[in-house]
């Protein structure tokens, strides 16, 4: 049997990176705060799903170099 290959689900899942920061009118090279990304995630829309996505890749570990 041939070995499954691991998708890259997240680089797929990033069509225009930077998109989230700009809508929400945060500075080049600041985070997003919390409670910004938490209000923009209960709206609907393209800025709402870019804003779950950022929420949930927050919560994973960072890969180890």
């Amino acid at each position: 049997m041939a070995k499954k290959r691991k998708k890259k689900w997240i680089q797929k899942a990033i069509k225009k990176p930077g998109a989230l920061r700009k809508t929400l009118g945060v500075k080049k090279g600041q985070k997003i705060p919390e409670k910004k990304l938490a209000a923009a995630a209960k709206k609907p829309g393209v800025t709402g799903q870019r804003a779950r996505l950022a929420q949930t890749l927050r919560r994973m570990p960072k890969r180890r170099r």
